[in-house]
């Protein structure tokens, strides 16, 4: 049977290269692989893959560049990149996410959830946003944007302006990691002056009025917040 997504994986440590590969073709990936970031950009211009498995400490342009340069190119701005990075490099976790990294992956890591992460990014990929409007059902909890009303199990929740703008940024596009400056670029505008401490209040505040249903807003330690599907119970 012919192989459908094509994965392309980057890393100068040919042991990880090999480690990777190994695990996404048994999945039933097409895979290529790449040692530098000059090769990783030449592989996704022509190549197309649907995911980019992208190590940042690379020789000559580094990860973050090559995540840069793909994500403002019209030819390539649709490939899913998921980085491969070393633990403590919170830094570096935020600034890919924010010039356009779809998910990460902390060096040393499991072969199973790497190949995992890879699937649900080929699902998002797939699965087109809700739209501004689109009333959102997860479980007991309703967003009902038009008349900016939320309930849960059928009663309503008073939210502030903030904390309605944030539910909803996060429910629409399920799985998916905001940092904290896009949470605040997208419900404020780039000059609104607000810190990162008071995006983290106002979940605070918002999981309590969301009581179970607030196990649905997951932190990423280190970096943000996204929402999670599923019953809340098992989250």
């Amino acid at each position: 049977m012919e192989k459908r997504e094509h994965i392309l994986v980057v890393d100068d440590e040919e042991d990880i290269l090999e480690l990777v590969r190994y695990n996404l073709d048994r999945e039933g990936y097409r895979v290529t692989c790449a040692a530098t970031g000059e090769e990783a950009l030449r592989l996704a211009r022509s190549g197309q893959p649907d995911v980019l498995v992208l190590d940042l400490m690379l020789p000559g342009i580094d990860g973050l560049d090559v995540c840069r340069i793909l994500k403002s190119d019209e030819s390539a701005g649709s490939i899913a990149i998921l980085m491969l990075t070393a633990k403590g490099e919170e830094a570096d976790i935020v600034r890919g996410l924010e010039i356009g990294a779809d998910d990460y992956v902390t060096k040393p890591f499991s072969p199973r959830v790497l190949a995992a992460r890879v699937k649900a990014l080929l699902r998002r990929r797939d699965a087109a946003p809700r739209g501004p409007e689109e009333i959102i059902r997860e479980m007991e909890l309703v967003i009902h944007p038009g008349r900016r009303e939320v309930k849960v199990g059928g009663a309503s929740v008073a939210l502030t302006y903030t904390e309605f703008q944030i539910l909803h940024l996060l429910a629409r596009r399920p799985g998916w990691v905001f940092t904290r400056n896009q949470i605040i670029d997208a419900i404020r505008g780039e000059d609104y002056a607000v810190t990162d401490r008071s995006v983290d209040f106002q979940i605070v505040g918002l999981r309590k009025k969301l009581g179970k249903a607030g196990a649905y807003v997951k932190t990423v330690r280190g970096v943000g917040y996204k929402f999670q599907v599923g019953d809340p119970e098992d989250l």
